[in-house]
C-alpha cells in the first residue's frame, strides 16, 4: 500500500500547475499516469468515468500520433485519406479501451516507479504493480521528449510491448480479410462497440 500512497501523494502534490513541470521529468510522468490509472479502478468509479479519465490521460501523456502511425505500419500506404482520417479517430477509442482492459486485468494494486534509464533518445521508466497474492507485474514505459514534454511511446507489460501487439493485431485483421483496409476499420468499430 505504501507504493500506492506515494504515487497518489505525488499525483496530488503535482496539482494543475505542477503537471507542466512533471511533464519534463519522465519518472514524474509515469508516477502520475500510473497513480491516476490505478485510481480509475476504484469501486466508486463508474465505467464511463473510467473511460473518460483514461482518455484524458491518453490524450495528454501519450504520443498518440506516433502510436497510431506505428500500429499501421506499411498498411498506411494503402489507406485513402478518408480511411486514414477515420482510422486515427477510431484508434484513440480502441486504444483507450485496450489499455483499460489491460489495467483491469492487472487489477487495483500498489503501483510504484522503480527506476529509469536512457536508451538512445528514449527514457525507459521501470515500474511494478504488487498484487495482493504477492505476485508482481513489471511495467516498462518508453518516453520521448516532444518539444520539452515527455510523451509515452510504448508500455511494455511483463515483457510484451503494447504497440507491437497492436501492430501485429492490425496486420492480422487486414491480411485475413484480403488486404482490405476497410476490414481494419470494421474490426476497430466492432471492438469499440463491444467495450462499451
Amino acid at each position: 500500500m505504501l507504493g500506492v500512497a506515494l504515487g497518489v501523494a505525488l499525483a496530488l502534490t503535482i496539482g494543475l500547475s505542477g503537471r507542466a513541470a512533471a511533464a519534463q521529468d519522465p519518472q514524474a510522468v509515469v508516477a502520475y499516469v500510473g497513480a491516476q490509472g490505478m485510481a480509475t479502478l476504484g469501486p466508486s468509479i463508474s465505467p464511463a468515468q473510467r473511460t473518460a479519465r483514461l482518455r484524458e490521460l491518453f490524450a495528454n501523456y501519450f504520443d498518440a500520433g506516433h502510436l497510431a502511425a506505428f500500429a499501421l505500419g506499411r498498411y498506411r500506404a494503402i489507406a485513402t485519406p478518408q480511411q486514414q482520417q477515420e482510422y486515427f479517430r477510431l484508434y484513440e477509442d480502441y486504444t483507450v479501451a485496450s489499455y483499460g482492459a489491460q489495467l483491469a486485468h492487472i487489477g487495483a494494486a500498489p503501483f510504484q516507479v522503480t527506476g529509469s534509464r536512457f536508451y538512445g533518445e528514449e527514457a525507459v521508466v521501470s515500474s511494478e504493480v504488487a498484487r495482493a497474492d504477492g505476485t508482481r507485474t513489471r511495467i516498462d514505459w518508453y518516453l520521448v521528449d516532444r518539444h520539452g514534454r515527455y510523451k509515452i511511446t510504448d508500455v511494455n507489460i511483463a515483457g510484451s510491448s503494447m504497440k507491437v501487439t497492436q501492430r501485429n493485431e492490425f496486420a492480422q485483421w487486414i491480411d485475413s480479410n484480403g488486404g482490405r483496409f476497410d476490414a481494419l476499420l470494421a474490426v476497430l468499430r466492432q471492438q469499440i462497440a463491444q467495450s462499451r
